[in-house]
């Protein structure tokens, strides 16, 4: 589903942010991105989106060579893919039904449609009695569980969370990662970069873990 070939990632500015990167995260497994800051992480998950190219190796998702994708197929790549960010990106003016639905407006989903899917994600998340409540009145963890909502709304087969709960407690913190797990277990793909190492401990799944640019663990959480 996803795999890593041999990819270096260097900027503009002579910052080599990844270097040799090689992995395969098979379809329906889940694994933690570890690392220090600046380790590589938010660069990794921006070449999975394809908001970055590698500058050198081979990005493949779900059988796509992503160097080779055209301008006008990854807004395709991009369906495929839920993405879950530590400050939920939010759109504050709008109802919380208005921020699920906002991904399915975007393709032109007929409204009907919309609905149902939009209720299902929030029954998912626990939050289908605030539909209407707009995400101020939401408490953190809860605007959390709306930015998955968000994310899984089109039913993506890969998930994506860059630091999902590291503005959240320990309790709320638990709470988001068995959400992930619940989607996990339906088979959905999932990636999770994250600097709890207690935390992904707990999880029990494959880590992989960055320094420097470069993978230096692959396996059980250490």
């Amino acid at each position: 589903m996803i795999q890593f070939t041999n990819v270096f990632k260097r900027y503009e500015n002579g910052h080599e942010a990844l270097q040799n990167v090689n992995f395969t995260l098979q379809e329906g497994e889940m694994a933690f991105l570890t690392g220090h800051s600046g380790a590589g992480k938010s660069t990794l998950l921006k070449l999975i989106m394809r908001m970055e190219v590698a500058t050198r190796g081979q990005v493949m998702i779900d059988g796509l060579h992503l160097s080779q994708l055209g301008k006008r197929h990854i807004p395709f790549l991009r369906r495929k893919i839920g993405v879950v960010f530590q400050d939920h990106q939010l759109l504050f003016d709008r109802s919380v039904y208005d921020n699920v639905a906002l991904p399915l407006i975007i393709e032109g989903m007929d409204p009907k449609d919309i609905a149902k899917r939009v209720r299902a994600a929030l029954d998912k998340v626990g939050l289908l009695s605030k539909e209407q409540f707009t995400p101020i009145m939401l408490s953190g963890g809860e605007q959390q569980r709306v930015g998955i909502a968000r994310a899984v709304v089109n039913k993506p087969p890969i998930l994506l969370a860059d630091e999902p709960t590291g503005n959240l407690d320990p309790k709320l913190s638990a709470e988001i990662m068995q959400l992930f797990r619940q989607f996990n277990a339906v088979g959905v793909t999932v990636l999770i970069a994250s600097h709890d190492l207690n935390l992904i401990g707990r999880m029990g799944q494959r880590m992989l873990a960055l320094t420097e640019g470069s993978i230096t663990h692959d396996g059980a959480p250490r």
